[in-house]
């Protein structure tokens, strides 16, 4: 952990030995751990992280029909967004603020592939200097694109759901909260999001939760 890079998740092996840690370190995860946990690895680069700004404040349904005409448009690289006018992003479905956003990271000149192995602070300081890019998404991108093992997201409302109910807390966390109670879960933070993801979307489903 001291290269500030930690473990990377390749493969479902990893995410299970994570799991196996939190089980034994945190019995509470029980429930949580009843079944084999998703891997969720993603590509990483520019495409990912436009995609990203893309599904901001709008639907499942809805960005994945934008980012459909993005890709039949080209426009899934740094050139063709720069180079792009803005009546096309607009025709695409960008609205003002995510074409400026979209322009933004497209002129930003990150090395992505000097990202896989930067370590994780300079890469969530790297992305949230983007405009348009939050710390939440930041996080997510090193999650799964990059497989980073020990990276949270407590800002996450279904994580802070998640938590509520497998720990049995009176009221969801807040933010500030949750990333203290998730340093506990250090160095396999990645693996119990995925576990209070998976155990949110169980109980939602089976109880009609909000």
């Amino acid at each position: 952990m001291g290269d500030g890079v930690g473990r990377i998740i390749e493969g479902p092996e990893c995410v299970a030995e994570g799991a196996a840690w939190l089980a034994a370190a945190d019995p509470r995860f029980a429930p949580a751990l009843s079944h084999p946990l998703p891997l969720r690895r993603k590509p990483d680069g520019f495409a990912e992280l436009l995609g990203a700004i893309v599904s901001q404040q709008v639907s499942t349904a809805s960005a994945a029909a934008i980012w459909a005409r993005c890709v039949d448009a080209g426009l899934t690289t740094e050139a063709a967004v720069l180079a792009a006018p803005g009546e096309m992003l607009a025709a695409v479905g960008l609205s003002r603020p995510k074409q400026r956003y979209a322009r933004a990271l497209a002129s930003a000149g990150i090395d992505y592939p000097a990202l896989r192995t930067a370590p994780t602070d300079v890469v969530l300081t790297t992305l949230t200097a983007v405009p348009g890019i939050g710390r939440w998404t930041a996080e997510i991108y090193a999650m799964f694109s990059l497989g980073r093992a020990d990276v949270f997201a407590p800002g996450d409302l279904a994580l802070q759901e998640g938590a509520r109910l497998l720990l049995g807390l009176e009221a969801r966390p807040t933010e500030r909260q949750l990333r203290r109670v998730a340093e506990a879960w250090s160095p396999w933070r990645s693996v119990a999001a995925r576990a209070l993801w998976a155990y949110y979307a169980e109980r939602k489903k089976r109880e009609g939760i909000g």
